[in-house]
């Protein structure tokens, strides 16, 4: 039976990250993950997540100067410091609330170089994380929703984790994403299953709840059964209208029937 985590980042977004977590649990989610919680005290978010008795599975490194069309900052050659200091800020953070995985954000870059930075700063946030045993995340964007991204393909994330050769690096896997790049969702899932480190999902092509769209979640989800994955599923996606009125999918998809 499939496991579900809400994530605050879409669902619940007119509420407090501590107000959110709550909902999550009362809508039965079994897990949650976030964005950027940075704006709320950890010991809130921590407090929060023992009284529901649900984990945080991870939170993203900060975008960096948002209305100067950043994305992340770990590939981007001129913003080493700032990268660094991020991934120093997203670990002290997830250390505080016991999250175990942190997506470090590539940005939008085509330099030269960018490759080569990103490996330098994987390796610094790897370094530093394996001692709390967080996992270090890399997720490749669409490029209809993130132009620029420097990450956009599992095949390129596959590469650099391999490069790395560090276990605690892995693939954060968006079906929503790479079935937009990519296709084919089941095939890449069991290719990249070693690589990967968490699963999230959406609608597509309009990144809605998972049973909107073109893509059929049921076979998906029945496959990572097969594949023996049991870790809860990040359900990323953007409701029409208030959450509680979007959940209609996730009963029939955890028991592995329709919605």
């Amino acid at each position: 039976m499939a496991k579900f985590s809400a994530n605050l980042g879409f669902l619940w977004t007119e509420c407090t990250l501590v107000d959110a977590i709550h909902a999550a649990e009362r809508a039965g989610f079994d897990a949650v993950e976030c964005h950027w919680p940075y704006d709320t005290p950890a010991a809130l978010v921590r407090d929060a997540l023992a009284a529901c008795g649900i984990p945080m599975l991870g939170i993203n490194t900060i975008r960096g100067d948002v209305t100067a069309g950043e994305n992340g900052l770990a590939a981007v050659p001129h913003r080493r410091t700032e990268a660094r200091a991020a991934i120093d800020q997203a670990l002290d953070y997830a250390n505080q609330i016991g999250a175990r995985n942190l997506h470090v954000m590539a940005g939008n870059t085509d330099h030269t170089d960018a490759r080569s930075v990103f490996l330098e700063n994987l390796d610094y946030a790897a370094t530093l994380a394996q001692g709390h045993g967080i996992t270090i995340l890399i997720e490749p964007l669409n490029t209809y929703d993130a132009p620029g991204y420097f990450l956009t393909h599992t095949d390129q994330a596959v590469e650099i984790i391999d490069t790395l050769g560090l276990g605690n690096v892995k693939l954060m896997f968006d079906c929503y994403h790479v079935h937009r790049m990519q296709g084919d969702v089941i095939g890449h899932l069991t290719k990249c299953l070693p690589h990967i480190g968490h699963i999230q999902f959406a609608g597509t092509p309009h990144r809605n709840a998972p049973h909107l769209g073109d893509l059929d979640y049921h076979a998906v989800f029945n496959h990572l059964d097969r594949l023996g994955w049991s870790a809860p599923l990040g359900a990323e996606y953007q409701p029409n209208g208030p959450t509680e009125n979007s959940l209609a999918w996730m009963q029939g998809l955890r028991l592995g029937g329709h919605p």
